[in-house]
């Protein structure tokens, strides 16, 4: 099999499609987040979101188009290599063993690891990092089970964090967050300096901690760009179906959403 190589750093998504069930899920669907920033995912349930969450870390294969680390294919590298580069935060992360949330976070280090040897000292040291980053240090020990939400996902997104990626996808972290631990967590990515892809509802708070916008409707991208030329009334209206005010605010002059109501559908 001859393997293409793309020109270009990072990672990217070129014409992806992909079909469940007999459906199209995503159509000729690009992105490429640009290194360094954070890059949120919008559309309403069903648009795709989580499945190019799931095609850009390799969980999935795309039915044709292609995604690239570095210009080299996804499907080409090898999980570990993937997975020492590229970290996931899902929706809703448990287990069903009590860890102590140190324990959680070295989970993070098996792509580091050969099977069945011991934590070095540059593991324990990317998982204390990890935790320090976080705010977590001083629950290391604590069992899992015990931590609020938004501690939950701070450690899970901990665990990403020691596996010493340069890109970090995350599918909706702030689901079932009181606004306080919402806010925590989208300044805590928007902080990590890392290449960020990040999956969000709330227009208003991809609006403020998302450098760039990838709006999806019906698996294809219908805008791209930063949240003011993006997140439009006009766009608004035509993907989720709700009349909207948008004022400017801030030396950045970002957008503030106020939702007027639903609109009737044609």
């Amino acid at each position: 099999m001859t393997v293409t190589r793309t020109t270009g750093a990072g990672l990217r998504a070129e014409r992806v499609s992909r079909t469940a069930g007999g459906t199209l899920i995503l159509d000729g669907v690009s992105v490429t987040p640009r290194p360094g920033t954070v890059t949120g995912l919008l559309g309403p349930n069903g648009s795709g979101k989580s499945t190019l969450l799931r095609l850009l870390s390799g969980v999935l294969a795309p039915d044709s188009g292609i995604v690239t680390l570095d210009g080299d294919p996804l499907d080409a590298l090898g999980r570990r290599t993937v997975a020492r580069r590229l970290a996931v935060v899902e929706q809703q992360a448990d287990t069903l063993v009590d860890l102590p949330v140190i324990d959680v976070v070295r989970l993070g280090r098996i792509p580091h690891r050969r099977a069945w040897t011991p934590s070095s000292a540059a593991d324990e040291a990317a998982v204390r990092s990890a935790l320090a980053r976080t705010g977590l240090t001083e629950k290391s020990h604590q069992p899992w089970h015990t931590l609020s939400g938004g501690e939950r996902q701070r450690a899970q997104i901990a665990r990403a964090l020691a596996q010493e990626p340069r890109e970090l996808l995350l599918d909706e972290p702030t689901n079932h967050l009181d606004i306080q631990h919402q806010l925590d967590l989208l300044s805590l990515i928007s902080d990590l300096g890392l290449t960020s892809v990040v999956a969000l509802h709330d227009l208003n708070l991809a609006a403020t901690y998302c450098e760039r916008l990838v709006v999806l409707k019906e698996g294809r991208v219908v805008a791209a760009g930063g949240p003011a030329e993006v997140l439009t009334e006009e766009l608004i209206a035509d993907v989720y179906r709700v009349r909207a005010a948008i004022t400017l605010t801030g030396p950045d002059r970002r957008p503030h959403i106020r939702f007027l109501g639903t609109l009737t559908r044609a």
